[in-house]
């Protein structure tokens, strides 16, 4: 049998478009109903999480390598653009927020926290459009902490600093219109 090239290393960080940055921490052989598979064994340290994904299945569920650098920058450039807010319901923008961030595509999940947040002097939001924010934020945190070399909490303020300081002028122009 010929080993074939594995897309991801042991050690490194992988987007799981559903959950987000892991880390590869083994790639292992197991007899599953009478075939032997080769799986990622993935770690993700805030879920307290561990998901063995098949080699062969990498493709198809969209599990990925760290964003490249350009990405970052365009996505880190949103934060700075205006609001998109729709006038349809909430149900069906939060499903769109909810599949944009699932996405895997750090633009989209850009997009999702720059247009729900909400700086300290603007009107609270509601239970269900925090948590999305929340989510879409610590999702853009870890990936960027991955790619910087640091750690959640300075990776959001980070994302929170680019935000409250681009924000402002577009809430003065609703204010205004």
């Amino acid at each position: 049998m010929v080993a074939k090239a594995h897309a991801f290393d042991v050690g490194d960080y992988v987007v799981y478009p559903k959950h987000g940055v892991g880390r590869v921490i083994e790639l292992q052989e197991q007899e599953i109903a009478g075939m032997k598979l080769e799986l990622y064994v993935l770690r993700f340290e805030k879920e307290r999480m561990t998901l063995r994904v098949p080699t062969n299945k990498v493709e198809a569920i969209g599990m990925r390598k760290l964003s490249s650098d350009k990405t970052l920058r365009e996505a880190l450039a949103t934060l700075t653009g205006k609001p998109k807010v729709k006038r349809t319901m909430w149900s069906r923008r939060a499903q769109e927020y909810e599949a944009k961030i699932n996405s895997g595509d750090l633009v989209s999940i850009a997009e999702v926290t720059r247009d729900l947040f909400r700086a300290d002097d603007q009107p609270e939001q509601s239970y269900s459009e925090r948590q999305i924010f929340e989510a879409a934020s610590s999702r853009l945190a870890r990936e960027l902490a991955a790619m910087e070399k640091t750690d959640e909490p300075a990776a959001l303020k980070k994302i929170l600093a680019i935000l409250n300081e681009h924000a402002p002028k577009y809430y003065a122009e609703q204010a205004t219109a």
